[in-house]
């Protein structure tokens, strides 16, 4: 088991090819996929929703004025969301692919509809890409920015600026960052800090680009994006050299006993917002796509039981809403249940 003190937070370290984890870390080989295939045959009647949530519509007309306290967020599902954070505007590993899955025909298909079209998404600074796993990297999408929004600047780890530019995205476009690396858009520094996971569109290519976890920092806002992480005790060290936060935007889905290592679930969630000083936390990677064995609703179900024990504050808007951050105020949204 591994000692919660806190970590130190370095540079990605590379065995030959492939990104080492910050602290050791088992991901799936062939005997966790013998124990995992019995299970899958036996999910709950209730791993995708009967009805189609939704519809869901974002008006890209709010987007005309600017959020009147800094900072608002548009979550369209799963770690899809736009962040306008003190006069920025960065969208976050946007998936509008029907599909996250190398197959537009086979995979896990979204529970619902984009709340808008690319098309119609305003100028954007910066779009960033946490990593290259396809519930975060839709190569479609991809396709689609780079002709809606040409000049747009592209933000990713390392290495991943390839996919982009397999996917149109112009070399001269892309910043690649390796873990403690810091870029300004504009006012706005983003810093790419360690997490605990992995990467590959393909079982041979495994580990081969970076993953992480980002802090975007602007003149008034202090945001933490946490992506696909597990438990590591360098959520404290995160906290110390860069926060406190405003916002912890901190995974809640796709989780399981099998794979924790690399999954927070929604009780790893609660554990890392603690050891990341508190603030309000924001549930992301649930809602969206069937990619674990539990019902689809249970992540967030056990999260509000856990943040009414613990008294912790969220902010869980409705997918497509322009949403006003504000410290004091709790937002959340009972779209799941209608």
């Amino acid at each position: 088991m591994i000692q919660l003190e806190r970590a130190r937070l370095e540079r990605a370290k590379r065995v030959g090819r492939k990104f080492q984890n910050p602290v050791p870390t088992a991901v799936g080989g062939l005997k966790i996929i013998f124990r995992i295939l019995p299970l899958y045959l036996s999910k709950p009647n209730d791993a995708v929703p009967r009805v189609p949530p939704g519809p869901f519509r974002t008006d890209p007309c709010v987007y005309a004025t600017a959020p009147a306290s800094g900072l608002r967020v548009t979550w369209f599902g799963h770690s899809s969301l736009l962040l306008e954070i003190d006069g920025a505007r960065v969208l976050i590993d946007p998936v509008w692919d029907e599909r996250a899955s190398p197959w537009q025909r086979f995979g896990p298909r979204r529970f619902f509809a984009p709340t808008m079209p690319l098309e119609e998404m305003p100028a954007l600074d910066a779009i960033l890409i946490s990593h290259d796993h396809y519930d975060h990297l839709g190569a479609e999408s991809v396709r689609t920015l780079t002709r809606v929004q040409p000049d747009v600047r592209w933000i990713t780890s390392l290495a991943v600026g390839a996919e982009l530019q397999r996917f149109g995205v112009a070399p001269e476009s892309i910043t690649e960052l390796d873990w403690t690396d810091s870029t300004a858009v504009g006012a706005l520094t983003i810093t790419a800090v360690p997490s605990r996971h992995f990467s590959g569109r393909k079982l041979s290519n495994r580990f081969e680009t970076l993953w992480g976890s980002f802090i975007l920092k602007g003149i008034d806002h202090n945001v933490f994006y946490g992506a696909d992480t597990g438990m590591w005790p360098g959520f404290q060290t995160i906290a110390a050299d860069y926060g406190p936060f405003d916002l912890a935007l901190i995974e809640i889905g796709a989780f399981n006993e099998l794979w924790k290592d690399i999954h927070l679930g929604p009780d790893g969630a609660v554990a890392a917002f603690a050891a990341l000083g508190g603030g309000v936390l924001m549930p992301i990677h649930w809602g969206l796509f069937d990619l674990a064995l539990h019902g689809w609703k249970e992540p967030i179900e056990r999260l509000l039981a856990l943040a009414q024990q613990r008294g912790i504050r969220l902010f869980s808007p409705e997918p497509g809403l322009p949403t006003e951050f504000r410290a004091r105020t709790q937002v959340l949204s009972d779209w799941w249940r209608r």
